[in-house]
């Protein structure tokens, strides 16, 4: 999978810890899971409040089964909440269309794609439960047979599903954007918006299911989305409002990287998104919806290592790449 937007967490110093966290929770799942560390501070340039991180990991990535997160170290300014979360979409058809008894792949019995999903999903709710908080117990739901939502030790809030095989293909780690607040009831508009400035990107972008409420829950109208999602290329997004009647808002704790081929490619993403002048900084900004994004250059890393990159970064809003 082309992968056009990378989720990052904001970690208080414990990225590198993070990332051993989750490479063996996925990985006791059975599941591709590795962290690395892709990027370090400088040991010189640094602002007063960042100078006793000088050579600490700046950036740890985390690829579950080709799909990677990243992980921002830095301080205690933000952290992560369930605004944005993690599905992870235990869908039987990754193990299987058959299972070894002959059962159909929704069958859930020994041998089963669906056992096996099953086994697999119980499993990493283990790991990522283990200090942390359970925000939707374990169980059976109307809307799943078996779901969980738990916010792990380091903030980030992960929903657990084994899906029925019956409906279209997903990835298995989805974005799960909640609208609430000031965005509460946007969620088919933020979902339209980004489908319309991805459109461009390779593999284009689409609106996909969505299910409004019906009648009102909490401080969701009944027009507001109980469920929707979106494509961009060929990655899966949720988009829903919050009906539960308690809000959290999008911060900085999550943002959301987009790796731009070119300054064209920065200026457009910029010009579309950024609603919030304040927040402009060394790349990132803020949507009109709250998001927060990162638009940078693909060779972020190569551009990083030239002299004086980091004190050219801090200087800049949006990132110009000739001024490198």
């Amino acid at each position: 999978m082309t992968q056009h937007v990378i989720p990052n967490f904001w970690c208080n110093r414990t990225a590198e810890e993070a990332g051993e966290f989750y490479a063996d929770a996925f990985g006791s799942a059975g599941f591709d899971a590795r962290a690395a560390v892709s990027a370090r501070y400088p040991t010189e340039g640094l602002l007063d409040f960042q100078r006793d991180l000088a050579g600490e990991a700046l950036v740890v990535d985390v690829v579950i089964e080709g799909t990677q997160l990243a992980l921002v170290n830095a301080g205690p300014e933000f952290s992560p909440n369930p605004s944005i979360s993690f599905m992870v979409n235990f869908d039987p058809l990754f193990f299987g269309a058959e299972g070894s008894d002959g059962a159909g792949p929704g069958t859930v019995g020994a041998d089963t794609p669906a056992a096996e999903a099953r086994r697999r999903l119980d499993a990493l709710w283990g790991k990522l439960s283990d200090g942390g908080f359970v925000m939707m117990p374990l169980g059976e739901y109307p809307f799943a047979a078996h779901y969980g939502w738990v916010q792990d030790r380091f903030g980030v809030s992960w929903q657990l599903m084994l899906t029925r095989p019956e409906g279209d293909p997903r990835p298995l780690i989805i974005p799960a954007l909640m609208f609430d607040g000031p965005a509460q009831n946007r969620a088919a508009a933020a979902a339209a918006r980004y489908v319309e400035l991805f459109s461009g990107l390779p593999g284009g972008s689409a609106v996909g299911t969505q299910f409004p409420y019906g009648e009102p829950a909490g401080d969701a109208t009944a027009e507001a989305l109980a469920f929707g999602e979106f494509r961009v290329g060929e990655q899966w997004f949720m988009a829903s409002d919050n009906g539960s009647g308690t809000a959290h808002g999008f911060t900085n704790g999550v943002s959301l990287q987009v790796n731009c081929e070119d300054q064209a490619a920065i200026d457009a993403l910029w010009a579309g998104l950024s609603a919030v002048p304040e927040a402009e900084q060394c790349g990132w900004l803020v949507d009109e919806f709250g998001v927060s994004w990162q638009i940078v250059p693909a060779n972020m890393g190569e551009l990083m290592e030239r002299d004086g990159a980091y004190e050219k970064l801090l200087a800049m809003k949006k990132i110009v790449i000739a001024e490198f």
